[in-house]
């Protein structure tokens, strides 16, 4: 009985995501062909950089080459980098101005007080906050503020094409994109009537009055997972937010092993549940029972409702996946590796408590950024 009680919930619940849940998993690009309206609004790129030496050059030449009929300015903001980054930077960019972030304060992430460093010194009507390992197609500044200027979005924001080349980043990376539209569905976030908000940080174009309005980077100042606390408070303040997927952006940080991709997940996995030991323990249960009871059913019971219903929803989970692995132009068989993949995602979700718990969450670039 229990087991054909198991298979019956987590087909309700692949039934569901496939069916009401925003259609997050089509996982189709998105194509703004348009130009900005004329006089093209005045932008100014804030980048926080931290030891990205082998990312930054390309990064900062892709904005200098930027095709935009308006006002465009780029900030750099090195955070006590130790590689060159700055050095780096400037002379991919001539233009490009760098700045030093002060020594950061008490109740601030390295990450957002650096942006918080380089928006004091922007004055222009847009802010593009992107990352120093994002290489953006020279006319994606225009297609973003196109984009914004057409849906009188103030937040637009773009998950960038990630690598996907070494085995670690072909079985996870798909899963990783995939789990972010499964919780901030790009079709709810776009909808004004729904409280659903979220960004991919790694590119986000914020009208400056909208920023303003939250009262600026501080509002955020403290938050791990920055962009989706930006755009939450963007859109609970009377805000529009638009979140889509790219197929030109893209970033270049490498993740070669199963180890580094681990660390990325972990570092706000215990923050995405609140750092609440109960929400965890009810996450687990529920994955378990969504990605694991599954294939277990059907491998286990052999035969009779409760693998029927487990070999049912195991197929949809596939299904529901597949789009996103062909995004990413790999083998349709990584599709039904989907639970082995959530296990690890669960495991990394586990570290993550733990992490917390000894006062070494949220690490990156040698900090630990636990903020609660």
């Amino acid at each position: 009985m229990l087991l054909t009680i198991t298979g019956a919930v987590s087909l309700a619940i692949w039934l569901y995501l496939l069916l009401a849940r925003g259609a997050f998993w089509r996982m189709r690009p998105d194509v703004c062909g348009g130009a900005p309206r004329s006089p093209a609004p005045s932008v100014t790129a804030v980048v926080p950089a931290r030891n990205e030496a082998d990312v930054v050059g390309r990064a900062m030449a892709s904005l200098a080459a930027q095709q935009y009929a308006g006002e465009f300015h780029m900030i750099l903001v090195d955070d006590a980098s130790q590689d060159g980054t700055a050095g780096i930077a400037q002379q991919a960019a001539p233009e490009l101005r760098v700045i030093a972030a002060r020594p950061l304060p008490p109740g601030w992430t390295g990450k957002m007080w650096a942006v918080a460093e380089g928006v004091r010194e922007a004055t222009s009507d847009y802010l593009l906050l992107t990352d120093a390992d994002i290489v953006h197609p020279p006319d994606h500044l225009a297609a973003l503020v196109a984009r914004a200027q057409e849906g009188e979005s103030d937040l637009v924001s773009y998950m960038v094409r990630l690598p996907c080349r070494s085995l670690a980043e072909q079985a996870l990376i798909p899963a990783f994109v995939f789990f972010f539209f499964l919780l901030y569905p790009p079709a709810w976030i776009r909808d004004p009537r729904r409280r659903t908000a979220g960004a991919a940080g790694g590119c986000i174009l914020i009208r400056r009055a909208a920023l303003e309005r939250i009262g600026g980077i501080a509002r955020i100042g403290g938050e791990l997972i920055d962009d989706c606390a930006l755009a939450r408070a963007v859109k609970h303040s009377g805000g529009r937010v638009w979140l889509g997927l790219s197929d030109t952006a893209a970033s270049l940080r490498r993740y070669r092993t199963f180890g580094e991709i681990g660390n990325m997940i972990s570092r706000t996995a215990y923050t995405q549940l609140g750092y609440s030991p109960l929400v965890l323990a009810g996450t687990v249960a529920g994955l378990a029972v969504t990605y694991l009871a599954p294939p277990l059913l059907t491998l286990a019971a052999q035969r009779g409702a409760a693998a029927g219903m487990g070999a049912l929803a195991w197929l949809l989970m596939s299904a529901t996946y597949l789009p996103a692995v062909r995004y990413y132009r790999r083998h349709w068989f990584w599709a039904p590796l989907l639970p082995l993949i959530a296990l690890f995602y669960l495991a990394a979700t586990l570290h993550s408590a733990v992490a917390h718990w000894r006062g070494r969450g949220g690490m990156w670039k040698g900090r630990a950024q636990s903020v609660t």
